[in-house]
C-alpha cells in the first residue's frame, strides 16, 4: 500500500517516468494506477488528441513503438495505455530497445496482468531503470478482510468482521470481485454504515447463515446439529456452494487448529498472530482446540485430503457431492 501511494503522490505531483510496468497476479491495482494515470496526467481538453488506449491482442510492438516517438499536441505530454499487454509477452521484448530511449514527452503505461515480466531479461532491467515497475501480488486471504477495512474507512463505512469474512469465504483473494461489490453497498447504504452480515445477505446473496465461515464455527463447537443443517443447505444448493471449497476451507481450519496445538503460549493474541487470523476470531478457535485434540486434528486431515480427491470426482463419480458432504461431516465429528 506504501509503494501505491507514494506513486499517487508522484503522479499528482507532476513527478512523472517516461515508462510504467504495471504487472502482476492481483489486477485490481493495476487497473487502479492505469486509470489513475488516464484520468490525472492530462487535462480534460488535452486528452482528445493526447490519450491512446490500445489493447495488447490488437496492436503489435512496433505500433506501440511508433504511436510512443510521437510527439503531443499542445500539450506538455501524451498518454498511452496498453491495457492486456500479457497478450504480447512472446514480442515484448522487443519494447526493450525503445525503453532505453524512451520518448520524454510520452507516459507509456504497459498493464501486463496475471503474471510478471521475466525479471531476468532486457526489458524488465531496463524499465526498472528509465521507468516505474510496479508488482501487484495476490494477498493472502487472511489478509483481505483487513484490506477491505482499509478500503471502507476512507469512504466512512465500517464493516463487521463476520461481514468481512463472509466476503472473503465467498470471494476469495479477489479484490477486485470484492471491491465490486462493496461498491454495490456504498451506493445502497448511507455514510456511516457499519456493514452487517444481514446486509451481505440481503443485498449480495450470501447467506449469513448457511455459509463455510457458519460451518466451520458448528464443526469447531461440535454443534452437530446446526453443522447438519447447513450441509443439507449446501447439498441443495451445490452450485452455490461447491464441494471442492467446503473441503479447502475446513482443511485450511484443521491446519490451523494443529499450528495451535503445538504451541507452547495459548495466549489469545499469541495464537491470532501465529495462525494469522482476526483476534475477533481466537475464541472459536480455542474452543475448537479443546473439542479436538491433536490426535483427532491429525486425523481429520487425513479424511479431508481423502475427501479432497473424491470431491474432483476421482473414486466417486456415482456419488452426489451431498452425500459425500454429509458422509465427511460424519467422519470429523465422531
Amino acid at each position: 500500500m506504501d509503494e501505491i501511494k507514494q506513486l499517487v503522490a508522484d503522479i499528482k505531483q507532476k513527478n512523472l517516468k517516461p515508462i510504467y510496468l504495471l504487472m502482476g497476479e492481483e489486477t485490481y491495482y493495476i487497473d487502479k494506477l492505469s486509470d489513475y494515470i488516464e484520468d490525472n496526467v492530462l487535462t480534460e481538453e488535452e486528452r482528445g488528441f493526447n490519450l491512446m488506449v490500445l489493447y495488447g491482442r490488437d496492436v503489435t510492438v512496433e505500433d506501440i513503438v511508433g504511436h510512443a516517438k510521437r510527439y503531443p499536441m499542445m500539450a506538455e505530454y501524451q498518454v498511452i495505455i496498453v491495457k492486456e499487454a500479457q497478450d504480447l509477452s512472446r514480442t515484448i521484448e522487443k519494447l526493450a530497445e525503445y525503453a532505453k530511449n524512451p520518448q520524454p514527452s510520452t507516459i507509456l503505461v504497459l498493464n501486463y496482468k496475471y503474471k510478471s515480466a521475466d525479471k531476468r531479461k532486457a526489458l524488465y532491467k531496463t524499465i526498472k531503470k528509465s521507468g516505474v515497475v510496479f508488482e501487484s501480488k495476490k494477498l493472502y486471504e487472511n489478509q483481505v478482510a483487513d484490506w477491505i477495512r482499509r478500503t471502507l474507512s476512507p469512504k466512512s463505512y465500517s464493516i463487521t468482521p463476520k461481514a468481512a469474512q463472509m466476503l472473503v469465504e465467498f470471494l476469495g483473494n479477489n479484490l477486485s470481485k470484492i471491491n465490486n461489490e462493496l461498491e454495490k453497498l456504498q451506493i445502497i447504504l448511507p455514510k456511516e454504515t457499519q456493514i452487517t452480515p444481514e446486509h451481505i445477505e440481503e443485498n449480495i446473496g450470501i447467506s449469513k447463515d448457511y455459509n463455510n465461515f457458519e460451518l466451520r464455527k458448528a464443526i469447531g463447537a461440535r454443534d452437530v446439529v446446526k453443522a447438519q443443517r447447513i450441509v443439507k443447505y449446501f447439498a441443495e444448493n451445490p452450485k452455490d456452494n461447491p464441494m471442492v471449497v467446503t473441503v479447502s476451507l475446513v482443511f485450511s481450519f484443521f491446519s490451523q487448529l494443529l499450528q495451535i496445538h503445538g504451541l507452547s503460549d495459548k495466549n489469545p493474541r499469541s495464537v491470532a498472530s501465529a495462525v494469522k487470523i482476526n483476534p475477533y476470531f481466537v475464541d472459536e478457535y480455542l474452543v475448537a482446540v479443546r473439542n479436538y485434540p491433536m490426535k483427532k486434528v491429525s486425523a481429520n486431515i487425513s479424511i479431508l485430503r481423502e475427501f479432497d480427491v473424491k470431491s474432483k470426482g476421482i473414486g466417486s463419480n456415482a456419488v452426489p457431492q451431498g452425500d459425500l458432504l454429509k458422509e465427511l461431516l460424519v467422519h470429523l465429528m465422531f
